[in-house]
């Protein structure tokens, strides 16, 4: 850390200089423009930037597959808007791989293509895209998956699992939309600027959003046991929609609790979660003592759901415990 003293020149003009290996690492001399944004009782000074768009490389020519496609979702988390996929001969897995990247992620597209490259772009506007927006989006999908999950188990309806399983690549995409985002404030602050939203709320938005894609993911769970599942039996089908209803109740005050702007409202919904999870053991005990009498086939696989809907009632007590922070007076 360095120190400096502020100065008042002209009589009411404040000035205070720049530490000069900072200037130097960053290019900054006699002239530059720098851009000074404030947060609170912080100011950021950063260089201005000449570009909008952030560009990158990847050498891929000893990738393939899924190796391939990790790393192209990784450059885009990362932030780049431009990726340029090089090698010396790309091969058409290579671009399977790419195109189905590419797929899961929204408003990017192939807008160039070579033997030897391939360059994709993100088309979107960053000043649209809105972090709120994402995790909402995320919330309404993966609490009806997970609605929808159980039906299909109780109603032993394929169609019903089959539309769930498919649901899971929105909410993917949309996780990967707010990683982007919460990346890009975390390294700018013009970005956090841009988005109107602070970055510890930003850091809540996406702790959040993490837990809602593993209740995604749970429902895709219940899903596929659903569809390998014949009928189940009626006490035990009575007693998972009950389940089912608690976990959803603690998710969506979780939620309430997130979004909530008075902060009494959001503790209060917040702690009403958090007990809530506490009943949730004691239900489970309950049903896994009826899944006993079952035969072992089945209740292995009942187990399973069983778990997945607990586990998805504690991702919402995580939530409520992200809220409570975020109400929480700051220092």
């Amino acid at each position: 850390m360095e120190t400096r003293k502020v100065q008042v020149t002209g009589g009411s003009t404040y000035t205070v200089s720049l530490p000069k290996t900072w200037a130097l690492d960053n290019d900054v001399s006699s002239g530059t423009t720098v851009e000074i944004y404030s947060e609170d009782d912080m100011l950021f000074v950063t260089p201005q930037q000449d570009t909008t768009h952030q560009k990158g490389h990847l050498d891929v020519s000893t990738l393939e597959g899924e190796q391939l496609t990790r790393a192209v979702l990784t450059m885009y988390v990362s932030g780049f808007d431009i990726i340029e996929l090089e090698s010396s001969e790309i091969s058409t897995a290579q671009r399977r791989s790419i195109r189905s990247a590419i797929q899961g992620l929204i408003g990017v597209e192939v807008v160039e293509e070579g033997t030897d490259s391939v360059v994709i772009q993100d088309l979107l506007d960053s000043s649209e895209l809105s972090i709120v927006n994402a995790v909402t989006r995320m919330r309404l999908i993966a609490t009806s998956m997970l609605e929808d999950a159980v039906r299909a188990l109780v109603e032993n309806d394929n169609e019903i699992a089959a539309d769930v399983i498919d649901r899971d690549d929105d909410v993917d995409r949309l996780w990967l939309v707010v990683s982007r985002i919460f990346r890009a404030t975390l390294r700018s602050p013009r970005a956090a600027e841009a988005l109107g939203v602070s970055r510890e709320d930003c850091f809540d938005y996406h702790s959040s959003a993490r837990q809602l894609e593993r209740v995604a993911d749970h429902a895709v769970k219940i899903s596929q046991l659903a569809r390998k599942l014949g009928d189940v039996p009626e006490g035990v089908a009575d007693a998972l929609l009950e389940l089912n209803a608690d976990a959803s109740a603690i998710l969506e005050k979780s939620l309430d609790a997130l979004f909530a702007d008075d902060s009494d409202e959001a503790a209060q919904l917040g702690h009403d979660a958090l007990e809530s999870v506490l009943d949730i053991d004691e239900h489970t005990r309950t049903i896994d003592d009826m899944l006993r009498e079952l035969d072992s086939v089945q209740a292995q696989s009942l187990g399973l759901i069983l778990d997945s809907l607990s586990r998805s009632a504690d991702y919402g007590g995580n939530i409520a415990e992200t809220a409570l922070q975020k109400a929480a007076p700051r220092p």
